[in-house]
């Protein structure tokens, strides 16, 4: 079996990172498994043999609950979790189909990660079953811990022929274009084909003539979700990745065979590719069922709903696309931006739609009646897609949120010059826009100005944090909650309106204090305590305090879900033990003291 088994491993991360010596030692070591459909590979708490590796077919995993974790294929592993507690099964696994595994010996499997840091590095960062496989998992990783570094390269002035060498004898499937480390553009196998040899050019043309020029790249601090989504939504293959605009990295599909799921990067895909508003929410209706597994398989919050917000920005770009084939060209530049949870990557499975259009400047009356038109058919494709209609109409389909540059400019002015109560909850809005689709330079300068505006004007500031402090949590008498009082939530806690929004509000105005860029609010939280903005003590109480209440939002959310209930906020605090119930509360009593802090003006220092 070592003939087949070892030419599997060596593309198969990651055993092709180990020595070669080791790696053929450990294809040795390896069992193989044949197994029929619907059969049981091990039961949860039972003894685990060692770590499996699907060859073949399709395997599924469940917890201790009953509930699905993860379905596996080719190239995943699953196990590892209990072999590292103490070597009994944390979930149980069955295959689905007919399946083809190698199991690897747990005193084989200890050894390597005892010896060999890359593979203890990997199995390290997941420690769940399948976590490897999963694109959730594979989110909370960056992109400078799976990225290929140094790639290979050459200069623009490189002869087709010499390209096609380096890319034969480093068995390369892309060549990064780059000069003085500045990335050019990028030539994969496939350019040389359809752009080299099926044109017949001279194999001396220098191959900046078939490069693709300024491709698509990101940084090393990206998620790997960001990876999957960008290659998913416009069809790549290969990745460059560049900090500082030099090219530190690589990152190809076949890198990433093994995270590829049914998960987000499937709804992901099918979004991108679908060609009707239906298909969209086809996708969209996936969401649910995506955020129950991602909290089952116990990821961070911000990962899971990063997540979630991506689906949504493809959806918003792909309605952007399909109301551009519908109505024709743009008869102007223009850009879409979302604010709420979705600007700030916070979405749920419960989210309306915040958007606005920020147009270029003396555009005519027929140019207005286009983007009208486009920001009907984007909106309504949203809310046919889940993200129904803002119950206070901040929309693009509303005139005052669809105008040139020049009047966005005047209402950041006049919102931070005359900060009437209007003033600051439309602030307050907007300070949460994110970029969608369109021309991103139509926001740079507007965002860098009103941020410096904003900060400089001590009377806004203050009213600003007046407003950060209008939402209370729910803290009760004698070490209890504070619930609704009537109605049809009567009993429960608003886990959106006084857990997650009163710690949205603060990190919109440390972001404001500190002219923080992020829109995020964890990462508002993590830059405004790299800057000093606030204490260090209180910065990272409070990021705790955000995580638990934010995780427990969510939970509640994904409990629901697998009820077949619509998820909502309003959570009962009689669903939890008593435990969490006291740290739930913990972690409201540090909200209110940075609350306190910033009224007294001791949250912020500067």
């Amino acid at each position: 079996m070592n003939d087949t088994i070892l030419p599997f491993l060596s593309g198969l991360h990651p055993y092709d990172g180990l020595p070669e010596h080791v790696r053929i030692q450990t294809s040795d070591a390896f069992r193989a498994i044949s197994l029929a459909a619907n059969e049981p590979i091990y039961t949860f708490g039972a003894p685990l043999d060692g770590l499996y590796i699907i060859r073949s077919g399709r395997v599924e995993v469940r917890d201790g609950s009953g509930s699905i974790v993860s379905l596996l294929e080719r190239g995943n592993s699953f196990g590892e979790r209990g072999l590292m507690r103490d070597g009994l099964a944390a979930t149980s696994a069955k295959t689905l189909t007919p399946a083809e595994l190698l199991c690897l010996p747990r005193e084989t499997f200890d050894r390597l990660r005892a010896e060999q840091p890359s593979f203890a590095r990997f199995f390290n960062r997941g420690q769940g079953d399948g976590d490897d496989a999963r694109p959730a998992d594979f989110a909370s990783v960056r992109v400078d811990a799976l990225m290929v570094p140094d790639p290979v390269s050459c200069p623009p002035a490189t002869s087709i022929a010499e390209a096609a060498k380096m890319m034969r004898d480093r068995r390369i499937s892309c060549l990064c274009i780059s000069e003085d480390s500045e990335l050019l553009g990028l030539v994969t196998l496939r350019d040389l084909v359809s752009k080299a040899l099926a044109d017949g050019l001279d194999t001396d043309t220098p191959i900046s003539k078939i490069m693709t020029p300024n491709p698509r790249t990101l940084p090393p601090s990206a998620l790997g979700s960001d990876v999957l989504h960008l290659m998913a939504e416009h069809r790549l293959g290969h990745l460059p990745v560049v900090e500082n605009g030099a090219l530190v990295g690589i990152l190809t599909q076949t890198d990433l065979t093994r995270f590829q799921s049914t998960t987000s990067v499937g709804l992901v895909a099918e979004a991108a590719r679908t060609d009707s508003v239906q298909g969209l929410a086809k996708a969209t209706s996936g969401i649910p069922k995506m955020l129950a597994q991602l909290v089952a398989a116990g990821h961070r919050h911000d990962v899971i709903t990063r997540t979630i917000t991506d689906v949504a920005d493809v959806v918003t770009r792909r309605l952007l696309s399909l109301a551009e084939e519908q109505l024709g060209p743009p008869p102007g530049r223009y850009l879409w931006l979302a604010c709420g949870s979705q600007g700030r990557q916070e979405q749920t499975g419960v989210s309306d739609q915040d958007n606005c259009l920020i147009l270029e400047d003396d555009l005519d009356e027929r140019a207005r009646g286009y983007f009208e038109q486009l920001a009907t058919f984007v909106s309504d494709g949203l809310h046919t897609c889940g993200y129904v209609y803002c119950p206070g109409d901040m929309m693009a389909t509303n005139p005052r949120w669809c105008q040139p540059i020049s009047v966005w400019r005047d209402y950041f002015a006049h919102w931070i010059a005359n900060p009437s109560k209007e003033a600051q909850m439309l602030a307050s809005v907007m300070f949460d826009l994110r970029p969608i689709g369109g021309d991103e330079t139509l926001w740079n300068g507007l965002q860098r100005d009103t941020l410096d505006r904003a900060a400089g004007n001590s009377i806004f500031t203050a009213h600003m944090a007046t407003n950060a402090l209008s939402h209370g949590t729910p803290l009760g008498l004698l070490r209890g909650f504070a619930t609704i009082r009537s109605g049809e939530h009567r009993d429960k806690i608003d886990m959106k309106l006084s857990g997650v929004v009163p710690v949205v509000d603060l990190g919109r105005m440390y972001a404001l204090q500190g002219k923080l860029e992020p829109a995020n609010t964890r990462a508002r939280l993590e830059a405004a305590l790299a800057e000093r903005v606030i204490s260090p003590g209180g910065g990272r109480d409070l990021l705790d305090a955000y995580d638990l209440v934010a995780e427990t939002r969510l939970k509640h959310q994904a409990a629901q879900i697998r009820r077949g209930e619509a998820p909502d906020n309003f959570m009962s605090p009689a669903s939890l033990s008593d435990f969490e119930r006291s740290h739930l509360r913990n972690a409201f009593v540090v909200i209110k003291t940075m609350q306190s802090a910033l009224m007294q003006g001791r949250g912020i220092l500067g």
